[in-house]
Formats: structure tokens, sequence, C-alpha cells
């Protein structure tokens, strides 16, 4: 194989443009999704109808990450969630990260992710006391995705033992210090997320000091919209409570109304300042459905709830007695890029990430010759193709396969010596 001219690479590469991409997370306590309890049955608890909250949910907030707690541990109704809320309607990107359990419970965390944006770097279990606190290293599908040059996330999704009573707010700190000491060895400088059901009562309990008061820097988290307090049945944090929608029981879901502030997510220190590519949207922390109005009531009491659409608002209330918390990263990085020469090419389309093969259309403003190279990231070409095309739409089709997955960069040049460069991912 050939060599590229060090000259040439550098000069189009070099050439690569920077932009901004917006990341939406959402985290969201399902009550029991396709779990069965004595209390949670096919009647209160339906999958069927809650198959219809939450794809109404999910196509409102569209989100790029979302984490759930008390999803069933069937692999199959994780699946299930896959298929029926989020590819839907035309939509294919979603992905689901691995599935790994340590702790006995039927109730387990979960991540789904927009996989046009995004790809699982790793999945860890940080603890398993209680309950799993799961870890999820994703990374963006950058212009400069070569070995670690790109922007990183991770998730630590943790569903934290329930109740004021007796010593489960120590059970909560405990299970809270397992993660917490796992992360101090796993990647410190890095940008965390910490979410989920933390199930605390106000901001001095321990579990929540821990997050937010550690003495390690880069391990302590913040909470975006910076409102410590007493949260529970307290009228003056009535905007910000998370449970319950419900003021009424229905045997499922916990009543009392809106009065406890349960979920979070908290962000590190490089999430706050963006100090590695990845930094939370001032003001974009939401409670969705979160009017102010409804405090020990439920969402759908009056006065009408118009923080949302009324479907939205009454998906909610019928799919769970947690609000979804959501909110907005920013990413210094760019998903695509491609530097064009004068060349014959008006429009050079195909779907990156490429798996097998490469499908291209390209239109060309005149008869042509293209010459098409695959180069990895040391500048060699690994494949050559040549073709004649025709003035208009062409449609080209190559094979993959031999390709190994990773970073490379795509050069099309037309009869006239004309080029454009662009960055794939083989996946």
């Amino acid at each position: 194989m050939k060599k590229i001219t060090l000259l040439f690479f550098m000069l189009n590469i070099g050439q690569l443009l920077f932009s901004q991409d917006t990341l939406t997370v959402l985290q969201y306590n399902l009550l029991n999704y396709g779990n069965t309890t004595d209390y949670c049955t096919t009647d209160n608890n339906n999958i069927s109808d809650k198959d219809q909250y939450i794809s109404t949910i999910i196509k409102y907030v569209k989100p790029d990450i979302f984490t759930v707690n008390e999803i069933s541990e069937s692999l199959a109704i994780q699946k299930h969630m896959l298929e029926f809320n989020l590819n839907v309607d035309g939509v294919d990107y979603y992905k689901q990260a691995n599935f790994i359990k340590v702790a006995n419970s039927d109730i387990v965390n979960a991540l789904y992710y927009n996989s046009q944006k995004l790809i699982l770097h790793s999945h860890t279990i940080a603890q398993s006391y209680i309950r799993d606190i799961d870890v999820y290293k994703l990374y963006y599908r950058s212009d400069d995705l070569i070995e670690g040059d790109t922007a990183f996330v991770i998730c630590v999704v943790a569903h934290l033992k329930s109740s004021s009573s007796g010593d489960n707010p120590e059970k909560r700190r405990a299970m809270v210090y397992n993660a917490m000491t796992y992360l101090d060895g796993y990647d410190e400088d890095a940008n965390y997320l910490f979410m989920g059901d933390f199930n605390v009562y106000s901001s001095t309990e321990p579990a929540y000091q821990l997050l937010t008061s550690n003495s390690d820097f880069e391990l302590m988290f913040y909470d975006p919209i910076n409102t410590s307090g007493a949260w529970h049945n307290n009228d003056a944090y009535r905007n910000i409570h998370t449970q319950s929608t419900h003021s009424g029981s229905n045997g499922c879901a916990a009543s009392g109304g809106m009065d406890d502030r349960f979920d979070f997510i908290l962000g590190s220190n490089n999430v706050m300042d963006g100090n590695k590519d990845i930094e939370y949207v001032a003001g974009s922390y939401e409670a969705i459905g979160q009017d102010g109005l409804h405090f020990n009531k439920s969402i759908i009491d009056a006065p009408e709830n118009e923080s949302a659409p009324m479907e939205v608002i009454e998906a909610l209330y019928g799919n769970s007695d947690h609000l979804p918390i959501t909110m907005k990263l920013v990413v210094n990085k760019t998903l695509g890029v491609s530097k064009n020469q004068h060349t014959l090419f008006n429009e050079i389309l195909f779907e990156n990430p490429i798996t097998n093969n490469l499908d291209m259309v390209i239109s060309s403003k005149e008869s042509t010759v293209l010459t098409f190279d695959i180069l990895n990231v040391s500048g060699m070409i690994i494949l050559e193709y040549q073709v004649k095309m025709l003035m208009g739409k062409n449609h080209i089709a190559i094979n993959i396969n031999n390709i190994s997955p990773g970073v490379y960069f795509a050069v099309f040049t037309d009869g006239e010596n004309g080029r454009v460069v662009k960055k794939i991912v083989v996946y």
C-alpha cells in the first residue's frame, strides 16, 4: 500500500471545521416498568399503557441520553422498551447499553442513547449493596475521534434506598460512599453526571453531602439549580419537587401529591465549567411537568398544568409517581466534517458511521472519473476505488467488510483533481 504525501494530508486534515452540538439528557424513575409485584399489577401498571405514556414523553423531550430506574431485570423487557418507546415512528438510532446485574434486585437501572451522536465505551458496576449503581462511559462521534481525542461523558446511575425511617439514610450513605470510592480509582478528571432517584429528604442527608461536599475536587458534584434545603413537604420548594405525581393511591404509585425532591442530575466540576469539551447549558435543568402550582396535589389537579402539552402531563401522571429530570450539555465538537476544494461534486451523501457497505449518492456537475481513497489516521491508503460518473446523481456501493472498525479519512477526487475530504467511522 502506498502512503499519501504528508503535505496533502496535513493541508486537508488541518482545515477541518469546528462547531458545537447539544446533548439532551433525561433521567426517569419508570415505576416498575415491566415488573409485576403484589401492588404494581398488570391492572394498575400495565406495560402497554406505559408504552403509550413513555413514547409520548420521549417524543416531547427527544433525549440523546436516557437513563432510567425501576425497569425490569428481564432482557426482553429492556429490549421492549427500546423497540416500543424509543425506536418508533421512523426513529431507528437509539441503542441500549449492555446490561450487567450484580445486586439481588428485581428492578434495575438502564441507559439508552442516540447512536448517531454517541458510542458506548464501557459499562461497569460501582457498587452492589442493596441495588447496583451503574457507571456508563459514553463518547461523542466527533471529527477528531482518534484514540481518545473526543469528548467523553460518564453517567453514574443510582437508585438509592427509600424511606426516612430506621437506618435507611445510613444505607443511602453507604451506597454513595461505595460508589465514590469506586470512582476515585476509575477516572477522576472526567465529565461526570451522578443521576437517579436518590430518595433523600434534604440536602443535609449524609448521602447527598458525600456527593456535594466531597474533599476530592474532581469528584465533587454540583446541583445545576443550586437549591439546597429541607425539601420534604416544604412549600418553599414547590417548584422543584419531583414526587409524587399522584394525590391519591391507585395501589401502585405513591400518593400524597408533589412534596419531595427525590430525582437528580448532578454535574461534576468539569461539566459545570466546561473544562473537557462538555458543559452544562445554564438554565436547561428542568423537572418535566413541574409548574410550581401543585404542591401536595396531583399534577393533573386544578389549576391546569400548562408547563408541557396536556398529553405529556397526562402521560407523566399515568406512567410514574416521579417526574423525569432533563438538562442539556453543549459539546465543543462537531459530528461530521468535510473540506471541499473546487470540485465537480455538488453533493456527497452517505450514512456515517458505516457498517459492511458504504452506500453513497454523489451528485456531479458533469461526467467525470471519481477516484475514491480511504486512509487510516497515519495517512496510509487502505482502499482505492475508481469509477466513471455521469452528470447528476450517481449511486455507488463499496464493500468495506475487510476494513477494521475505527476512524478513517475518505478522499474523493474528480477528474480535474478537485478533492473533498471527509472523516468517517467504521463501526
